[in-house]
């Protein structure tokens, strides 16, 4: 018998999570296709388009997320949805930012 996922993640928790070698957010639970991940990159965000779907949940800070042409500013409570293989990005971003990341869906992203 497999043990359930966690009912509750918290930040701290996240925050303390060490990165996998080569990756730039900590994974904190994989459920079938889903990955909940911590993101909160240290003064640039260097990422590269990803193959899944994924949606950013804003936790603390503020500043601006690229997707593709498109530039919207982002602060706490905020989601932001990228499709998979697109460009996308934090720029000038407040130094306490962070965020939850999941992705989820079929390699090559879910059909609109």
């Amino acid at each position: 018998m497999t043990t359930p996922p966690p009912a509750l993640i918290g930040r701290d928790t996240a925050g303390a999570t060490p990165l996998e070698p080569g990756r730039l957010s900590a994974l904190m639970l994989r459920h079938g296709s889903m990955e909940l991940r911590w993101y909160a990159p240290p003064g640039q965000d260097p990422q590269t388009p990803h193959d899944k779907d994924e949606v950013y949940v804003v936790v603390s800070g503020s500043g601006w997320f690229r997707r593709g042409d498109e530039r919207v500013a982002f602060k706490p409570g905020d989601a932001l949805f990228v499709a998979a293989h697109v460009p996308h990005r934090f720029e000038d971003f407040s130094g306490d930012f962070a965020t939850w990341v999941i992705f989820y869906g079929p390699v090559g992203g879910e059909s609109p």
